[in-house]
């Protein structure tokens, strides 16, 4: 999750689109970003598969006002409305957008990415698949609430990381204890987000990528975590960040869809 989710990517550019505020062709630029063309399949009114611009203009004819994100993890169906058939599907892509705005049911949005081509100049193929899903109100995490969770989580681990000295030595170990101290500039230079996203949901997206550097670096090395216990400890220091991270993600790609979303 070092790169934006796609999902997450979808969300903001439709929002924005769905809001006014930028042309579709901007938006399928941005959520594409260098894939082949987009393609969509299972929309209502629409057979076969469709491409990306035509399935978000079929979106808002069928009264859809905004995306929302999900990113479950296994014991953590975070986003996710149900049924099972599109939680499972979502649970395995790692992550899903929710439409908001129509009545009676909503839509979920799978991606399914694949990679073809040599080794050196190779392509990505995405298909975004639909599937009808439960209307289930929102429940969050808010921006404020999640960006307060994060700082809190990271404030923690850093502290239970260091104690254990979980990274060791070598270039592993420098590169947790740099980005564990780094607090990043906040530039928006290179976001994900799209206009109408308050300027907190840059900083939260900024530091959400920040934890998930930490968190691969120190979850692919054991360090000086010499023992069963030492090793339980550490796993157990970054699950919470972990989902801190994800939730943080939900709440800053979704932004705009919050009443208070102006700062």
């Amino acid at each position: 999750m070092l790169d934006a989710p796609r999902s997450g990517v979808l969300v903001a550019w439709a929002n924005a689109l769905l809001s006014g505020r930028v042309a579709p062709d901007d938006a399928v630029t941005r959520i594409t970003d260098g894939d082949d063309p987009h393609r969509v399949v299972g929309l209502p009114g629409e057979s076969g598969e469709v491409g990306l611009s035509l399935a978000l203009g079929r979106l808002r004819a069928l009264g859809v006002t905004g995306l929302r994100l999900a990113l479950p993890a296994p014991g953590d169906p975070l986003g996710l409305p149900g049924p099972p058939a599109f939680n499972d599907a979502a649970l395995e892509a790692g992550e899903a957008a929710v439409t908001v705005g129509l009545r009676g049911h909503q839509l979920g949005l799978v991606p399914e990415a694949s990679v073809y081509g040599p080794a050196g100049d190779q392509a990505v193929r995405v298909l975004w698949r639909v599937h009808e899903v439960a209307d289930r109100p929102p429940s969050g995490p808010f921006l404020a609430e999640a960006d307060r969770e994060l700082a809190g989580a990271l404030t923690q681990a850093t502290a239970e990381l260091l104690r254990l000295d979980v990274a060791g030595t070598g270039a592993r170990a420098h590169a947790v204890r740099a980005a564990l101290h780094d607090r990043g500039s906040g530039s928006s230079a290179e976001s994900p987000l799209a206009p109408g996203c308050p300027p907190r949901a840059v900083r939260v997206v900024e530091q959400a990528r920040r934890v998930t550097a930490i968190l691969a670096i120190a979850a692919g090395d054991h360090g000086a975590a010499l023992n069963a216990y030492e090793m339980s400890a550490r796993a157990s220091t970054l699950a919470p960040l972990e989902r801190a991270c994800r939730r943080a993600l939900v709440a800053a790609f979704g932004a705009a869809l919050e009443p208070s979303a102006a700062e």
